[in-house]
C-alpha cells in the first residue's frame, strides 16, 4: 500500500517549547498526529514528526513518501548523511543520534522516499502540518523530550 506522509516540526526558541504535526494519507483515509514538548529543538521536532508518522503505520512493507520542508531531514536521508553518521557512530558531534537511530530502525520496515517541499508556501498539507506543530508547541501539558533533556541530542 502507498502511504503519503506530510510532516513539520516547530520550536518556539531553539531550544524552547516545540511540537510536530503529521498528515498521513492512504487511499481515501487521512489521519492527523501532533504532540508538543516543553523543551526541544526545531530539528528534533522535524525528525520526530517522521518517526511518529512511521510508528502510526499498522504493518510493515509500506511504500512511504515523506514530504518535509526540513532540508536537515530530507538531505540526511537522500544524500546519505545518515549512513555516514551511523557508520562513524555520530562522530564529530553530530546532533540527535538518539532520534536518528530510532528513525533508522523503524524505517527499515518500509520502502522510504523523501521529497522536500517549500515551507509556508502553497501546499495545503504542509501548511496543515505547520498549524498542527505550532498549536502543539503552544499547548498545555507539554511532554518531555527525554533525549534532549537528558543530553542525548548531541
Amino acid at each position: 500500500m502507498d502511504i503519503v506522509m506530510y510532516t513539520d516540526g516547530s520550536s518556539r526558541g531553539n531550544p524552547g517549547p516545540g511540537g510536530y504535526g503529521v498528515v498521513l494519507m492512504a487511499g481515501d483515509k487521512k489521519k492527523e498526529l501532533s504532540a508538543g514538548y516543553r523543551k526541544t529543538t526545531n530539528n528534533r521536532m522535524e525528525l520526530l514528526a517522521v518517526i511518529a508518522g512511521l510508528e502510526a503505520l499498522k504493518r510493515p512493507g509500506m511504500n512511504v513518501t515523506v514530504y518535509s520542508d526540513s532540508q536537515y531531514v530530507v538531505k540526511a536521508v537522500k544524500e546519505g548523511w545518515l549512513k555516514k553518521w551511523i557508520a562513524t557512530n555520530f562522530a564529530g558531534g553530530k546532533k540527535n543520534p538518539d532520534l536518528w537511530r530510532h528513525y533508522h530502525t523503524i524505517s527499515q520496515q518500509h520502502n522510504m522516499k523523501f521529497v522536500w517541499v517549500k515551507g509556508h508556501a502553497d501546499n495545503p498539507f504542509n501548511n496543515r502540518c505547520d498549524v498542527l506543530a505550532t498549536t502543539a508547541a503552544d499547548g498545555k501539558n507539554l511532554l518531555v523530550d527525554e533525549g534532549y533533556e537528558r543530553g542525548l541530542a548531541g
